[in-house]
């Protein structure tokens, strides 16, 4: 108990420890990974969605001694972070990604994916049918923006959900639904 805290109320839960997560071979860069969760009790393959955003950035051609990091949060910090560095509404999002050095050949921190899987779990069965398959999707999601790719045109979002596209189902599988709809022409 804490010298502060009453008697009456329980300790304050401490966030997960992080984690480093080996890259699944030597031409990867490390992602290290941290559950940081203390609310949200979603179960999360935490070593393998690790694994799977160092896969997705060896496939853009970031340097192997370059790092990531991928975070899995509460609703209220995604929140947070997302009024603090989007000028967002203050409401939850599933996922978060802020690229320091992307994956130049002279990169050395990649950046950082943050994922709420509480969210994640609140649309899986419309977008991608399971919350393993979100969570998946997700992480992908996030490397890519990390990898440079963005979504804020037409034409844009076609070309970065096709590489999502081919990176899932290539990396993990299909997913359960086809998160990706229609597409605009």
């Amino acid at each position: 108990m804490s010298p502060t805290s009453s008697g009456d109320e329980p300790p304050s839960p401490s966030p997960r420890a992080a984690t480093a997560v080996d890259a699944p071979a030597s031409h990867a860069p490390m992602v290290t990974a941290a559950d940081e969760r203390t609310e949200d009790s979603t179960p999360v393959a935490l070593a393998d969605l690790a694994a799977l955003l160092s896969r997705v950035l060896a496939d853009e051609g970031a340097p192997t001694s370059a790092e990531a990091s991928l975070r899995l949060v509460d609703p209220d910090e995604i929140a947070r972070l997302k009024a603090e560095h989007l000028d967002g509404d203050g409401s939850p999002t599933d996922v978060l990604s802020f690229p320091v050095d992307g994956v130049e050949p002279d990169a050395e921190l990649i950046g950082d994916v943050v994922v709420c899987p509480s969210v994640a779990a609140s649309q899986a069965s419309e977008h991608a049918g399971s919350v393993e398959d979100e969570l998946v999707l997700l992480v992908v999601h996030g490397g890519l923006h990390l990898a440079g790719w963005d979504h804020a045109s037409d034409p844009d979002r076609v070309a970065m959900w096709d590489r999502e596209r081919d990176l899932v189902t290539t990396l993990y599988g299909a997913p359960a639904r086809d998160p990706w709809g229609e597409q605009p022409s």
